[in-house]
């Protein structure tokens, strides 16, 4: 059963299992299992409007509008950036302590023209060759902290569009982690209709903390 974060009169904020399309078409393979925005809807009784997109592999936090009002009074913060995102990535290598990454990438996944992308990372842990980061997208392009990972030679591990296959294997068969190590751990928005703002936390997903457990027990260094 889909996990509720948070909700209110307008909105409801849920726990994106990694595996599950948010609608059909989204992701390959999608059609073939129920999507989140069928799931969610069930879960509260009544029609939700999709917001905010995660990746079929990732895990987190996924806002829900239950109105069209809300819908695009939502949509238009997600449009003016108005909406802070903290995603925990697990990568291969270590990116600097903190970083802005600055880099334009492809407006689609195959072409089209370059638009302006910026990503704001911090490195958490590290463990072995790999690194626990927190990422805060300030833009939204497609797959951007994905790109962006990569583009500084940090691909996120689970990645078999940008990543690295050994890293990929290793993390399956030592780790137990089967998936894109992606996690949208907070949302925070002005509640447009109310004068409270919006601060949801959504914990890190089991399989991530296992991976990282094991990553830590793997590499630790030896003792003195």
């Amino acid at each position: 059963m889909i996990d509720i974060c948070w909700r209110d009169a307008r909105f409801v904020v849920v726990d994106k299992p990694a595996g599950v399309a948010v609608h059909r078409g989204w992701a390959a393979g999608g059609d073939d299992d129920e999507p989140l925005l069928q799931q969610v809807r069930d879960r509260v009784g009544a029609r939700v409007w999709l917001v905010n997109r995660l990746d079929r592999g990732a895990s987190g936090a996924v806002l829900f509008a239950l109105d069209a009002e809300a819908a695009a009074a939502a949509s238009a913060l997600f449009a003016g950036r108005a909406v802070d995102k903290r995603y925990l990535a697990i990568t291969r290598g270590h990116p600097p302590e903190h970083a802005v990454i600055d880099h334009p990438v492809l407006e689609g996944e195959r072409g089209g023209e370059r638009v302006p992308a910026v990503t704001e990372i911090w490195r958490r842990d590290t463990f072995g060759r790999y690194a626990l980061v927190e990422a805060h997208p300030r833009t939204g392009r497609l797959h951007q902290i994905r790109r962006h990972l990569k583009h500084i030679a940090c691909p996120l591990i689970g990645d078999v569009r940008y990543g690295k296959g050994e890293h990929n294997r290793i993390f399956r068969a030592q780790h137990g982690l089967h998936r894109l190590a992606l996690h949208c751990a907070h949302l925070g928005f002005a509640h447009p209709f109310g004068a409270a703002a919006v601060a949801v936390d959504v914990p890190l997903a089991p399989d991530l903390v296992a991976a990282i457990a094991s990553c830590r027990a793997a590499y630790a260094p030896p003792a003195p």
